[in-house]
């Protein structure tokens, strides 16, 4: 089965089990007021969190490196809004770990360190000139 179609079924069916376990614990009106507050509040904190990655990606460019992390954890933050934005605490559970810089660490360092491997060093060059020899085309081989 396809893991999109799967998610597509799988994620909708966790979160309605886990509002009426919820619901049922806290009342709907409290649910709901949750469901919106983490709304609220994550993107606000996903604004702050993209804000300073884009100053140290900025400033990993300034010193002339390659801003692997901050590329990745861009990313990261704009997938994290969007599940914060999404009604669920399954989602909300998810995006909050992924919109903490120390969590976002943990879950992608070894795939930033092979990305930053992986770039190319420019190699170095012999700068020079040259002629073409007109009488080197009517040699024979």
């Amino acid at each position: 089965m396809n893991s999109v179609l799967l998610a597509i079924i799988l994620i909708p069916t966790i979160e309605i089990y886990l509002f009426i376990k919820i619901g049922s614990q806290i009342g709907a009106f409290n649910t709901i007021s949750l469901v919106f507050i983490t709304a609220i509040l994550g993107i606000f904190y996903a604004r702050y969190e993209g804000i300073n990655t884009l100053k140290s990606g900025f400033t990993q460019l300034v010193k002339n490196e390659l801003p692997a992390y901050e590329i990745i954890s861009g990313a990261t933050i704009a997938f994290a809004a969007i599940l914060l934005i999404i009604p669920g605490f399954a989602t909300d559970m998810i995006g909050l770990l992924l919109i903490f810089p120390f969590t976002r660490k943990l879950i992608f360092g070894k795939l930033i360190n092979k990305i930053k491997k992986q770039t190319v060093t420019p190699k170095p060059y012999i700068e020079g000139e040259f002629e073409e020899d007109e009488n080197d085309n009517d040699r024979k081989i």
